[in-house]
């Protein structure tokens, strides 16, 4: 009952068997091997345009990465104030853009709205050095908090970001799981919306350690190679990146594990929807559920060995707990019948 990360699952098959077929045999270091070129023409034929794509290990370094590309000296990045920029990475971002600052806004549920996006930047006024500029806008599909941006709400928020001439970056850790719940286009969920620069996550979905920065204007990725490669993000054996994209983009595998993650957290939240102590202030969305249980209820599970993170919360009262739940391509219905049952008592 391993509820507590989809980074705690292993690695898909199709990602294993993609590294054990390139196991073998010599190739070109430094990411210019042929299958890391073949990769990089696969994210064209994905998002539909020519794209620069760069790999990387890790969603942090993604993330810092991509918004050190857009840094400016005095430079403000405006994200939501739960944003993983701003609460998860040890402030990388703001240490890869040479000091940077994450200005966190609030909003329901961890998503921004454009008024107070607006509001925000307002207080960063152009050609003032004593306020500092705007740098970028961050947003994360999925949201921390499980909920996820409707295309003309990203087209909002990246509207308001070019009227300041700032890109738009989506954190795209669980990209996948988004796309699949809104049943649209990579494209459409990104350039055509307005995202300027994205981090493409594929460790949680299935990958063992592989993300992408994707940038839908090419020429904008100028000295993206030297960031990356001072932030020792430039594998020798960079082609172990590309094969577990290999496997993980191959016949659309990506697709059905975010699927399955999906299905996994429905029926979680619809088997607890009638059990008395459990509340489900935030509807899901995505692979994420944030139930409130009785602190009894919480207790029972961690002693039958069920994983999860409980998080602050202020309205909750004394006897409940404010969870966070988290399904993967490895969830299996058995695990989440075997939860419920645990917690009906």
């Amino acid at each position: 009952m391993i509820f507590a990360s989809d980074n705690w699952a292993g690695a898909t098959s199709a990602v294993m068997t993609a590294l054990a077929n390139h196991t073998s045999g010599f190739a070109t270091a430094y990411g210019v091997d042929p299958l890391s070129r073949s990769i990089e023409q696969q994210f064209n034929d994905l998002f539909e345009k020519e794209v620069a794509v760069f790999l990387v290990s890790t969603g942090t370094a993604a993330n810092s990465l991509a918004l050190a590309t857009y840094a400016k000296p005095g430079g403000a990045v405006f994200c939501h104030e739960d944003a993983h920029i701003n609460v998860d990475e040890c402030h990388a971002p703001e240490f890869f853009t040479a000091g940077n600052k994450l200005i966190g806004i609030g909003g329901e549920h961890g998503k921004l709205t454009p008024d107070a996006l607006r509001s925000a930047m307002d207080k960063v006024p152009d050609n003032n050095p004593m306020h500092g500029r705007p740098a970028a806008v961050s947003i994360s599909q999925v949201t921390e908090f499980g909920t996820i941006y409707q295309l003309d709400e990203i087209q909002a928020l990246a509207d308001v970001a070019h009227s300041r001439n700032v890109p738009l970056h989506m954190d795209g850790a669980r990209f996948a799981n988004a796309l699949v719940s809104l049943d649209v286009s990579p494209a459409e969920m990104t350039w055509k919306a307005g995202v300027d620069v994205l981090s493409f996550g594929g460790t949680k979905n299935g990958c063992w350690c592989a993300e992408a920065v994707v940038f839908f204007n090419p020429e904008e990725s100028e000295g993206f190679e030297y960031l990356r490669k001072r932030a020792a993000q430039v594998f020798s054996k960079a082609r172990f990146i590309s094969a577990q994209f290999e496997g993980y983009l191959k016949d659309d595998d990506w697709l059905a594990s975010a699927r399955h993650a999906n299905a996994m957290c429905m029926r979680l939240a619809n088997g607890m929807r009638d059990i008395e102590g459990v509340r489900l202030p935030i509807e899901p969305q995505a692979n994420e559920l944030f139930p409130v249980f009785t602190k009894a209820q919480a207790a029972r599970l961690e002693a039958a060995g069920a994983k999860f993170y409980d998080i602050p919360a202020d309205f909750v009262s004394e006897d409940e707990v404010f969870l966070r739940l988290v399904t993967c391509f490895a969830t299996t219905p058995e695990m989440v019948d075997e939860f419920l049952e645990h917690l009906r008592g």
